[in-house]
């Protein structure tokens, strides 16, 4: 399993983009790297790189490109996030999508067609690192498309694919042809040639796609579109509140998602990625933040296909800077001016240690109700699974009786008939949610009640 770390910028938070660094820059990644880390995601910020519809800096991108080198100097692969848009709890909408030029940043023909020619710019700006691990195509993007934002985009679910696909496919193209143009022509037409690892593409969401029934953006946009489905796992959504900062509703979530994320992939074996997971102080108490974060990695470590977990945050932010949540100013793995904490203590001892893989997925999946009898899509799926909801209860009780300790698999009724695809998936018995958790128990079909 790999072990990254998103980095914020210890000088500058990202307004650093604007009068960027290499020297504080190195600085943090030789940091970051002594955690025993394997990797980062970085944040460029998109007004700065696409001030104007028409316009894409190339010193932007070539920023963007030499903090790539500067990782890989210190032997971190980089993903690359390109729509910043949004980051704790501040939005970064270039003026020519907001205010008096306010257009939809998913529907609008014009923005769609001047966003993706800026994804795919910034993907060929990186193409022939080769300590690029692959692109996002941003941060939690979907939060633009719905409440609880001030003022949303107005999208439907249909529309949020057609968006993401664009994206994901100007990105490709991106990798394509930054490649050819520094490598030479490569005559698959693909950034697979060559022993050079291919960078992926991923779409990343805040996990309302995975428990708001009225957020267009859902479990298909993360499983459907890119290279791995990812997962952003906070535990201030309730989870904290229901179990405590140490409970297992907590410490599990990160593997719970991973496991939604695993049932709603259409291929067995697609990779699953932890993206985003921190210990937030407004509901995690400091002194706990070392348990939480060495409890949410072994958690996390036990699931299947996982390709790593990437923790939320480097650096805290300087508190010479104003206006942010008070959350905000205590998520790094290092202080402010550098200093190891507690918790960035948990994440370096087990990522030089390294977690082993395990070697068969958890046989028994917990069957998750998103049909009718009749075949028809069900209502009310994703509240089921939010924290507190009837599915995510019935999976932590099957968690915590787990004798071998890992949580179990998720398997959609839409797909529990479909034995290729439960037998390449490693599950052999299953476990039916009962109607009423409070009074019933939770029974295991045998392995020979699957078709």
């Amino acid at each position: 399993m790999r072990f990254g770390v998103n980095y914020t910028p210890a000088v500058g938070w990202f307004h650093s983009w604007l009068d960027f660094s290499p020297s504080d820059t190195a600085r943090d990644m030789e940091q970051i790297a002594s955690l025993g880390a394997d990797h980062v995601r970085v944040f460029p910020l998109w007004p700065v790189v696409q001030p104007n519809r028409t316009l894409i800096r190339q010193a932007a991108l070539d920023d963007v490109a030499t903090v790539v080198d500067i990782a890989g100097s210190y032997g971190l692969d980089v993903n690359v996030d390109a729509l910043q848009g949004h980051l704790s709890s501040f939005d970064f909408v270039p003026s020519w999508l907001d205010s008096w030029h306010r257009r939809n940043l998913f529907t609008e023909p014009d923005v769609v067609a001047s966003t993706a020619a800026y994804v795919e710019a910034l993907a060929a700006a990186i193409a022939d690192k080769p300590n690029l691990l692959g692109i996002s195509i941003g941060n939690e993007v979907n939060q633009f498309a719905h409440a609880p934002h001030p003022a949303p985009h107005d999208t439907t679910a249909e529309q949020g694919h057609a968006w993401a696909a664009t994206m994901v496919a100007a990105a490709r193209r991106g990798l394509v042809s930054g490649r050819e143009a520094r490598l030479g022509p490569d005559p698959s037409a693909s950034v697979l040639a060559g022993s050079r690892p291919t960078p992926l593409v991923t779409v990343a969401q805040y996990d309302a796609a995975w428990y708001d029934d009225a957020q267009p953006f859902g479990p298909e946009h993360a499983a459907d579109h890119g290279d791995a489905t990812v997962t952003h796992s906070w535990v201030f959504n309730g989870s904290a509140a229901l179990h405590g900062p140490l409970g297992a509703g907590s410490v599990r979530h990160g593997e719970y998602l991973l496991q939604l994320a695993a049932a709603w992939n259409r291929e067995p074996g697609r990779l699953n990625w932890l993206q985003e997971v921190g210990a937030p102080t407004n509901v995690v108490d400091p002194a706990d933040a070392a348990a939480f974060t060495e409890q949410t990695i072994r958690h996390v470590a036990g699931a299947q296909d996982v390709l790593g977990v990437t923790w939320w945050c480097s650096h805290d932010v300087s508190r010479t800077l104003a206006d942010f949540p008070e959350l905000e100013y205590d998520l790094g793995l290092f202080t402010n001016d550098g200093r190891l904490k507690p918790a960035g203590e948990a994440f370096a001892a087990l990522a030089r240690s390294g977690l082993p893989a395990p070697a068969a997925p958890p046989s028994t999946a917990v069957v998750l109700d998103d049909v009718l009898p009749d075949g028809s899509p069900r209502s009310g799926v994703r509240a089921d699974c939010a924290p507190g909801g009837r599915f995510a209860a019935a999976w932590l009780a099957c968690a915590e009786s787990a004798e071998d300790g890992r949580g179990p698999q998720v398997v959609l009724r839409s797909r529990l008939s479909d034995a290729a695809h439960t037998a390449a998936r490693g599950i052999r018995s299953t476990v039916e949610v009962p109607d009423d958790l409070a009074g019933a128990a939770i029974s295991v079909a045998h392995p020979a009640t699957l078709p």
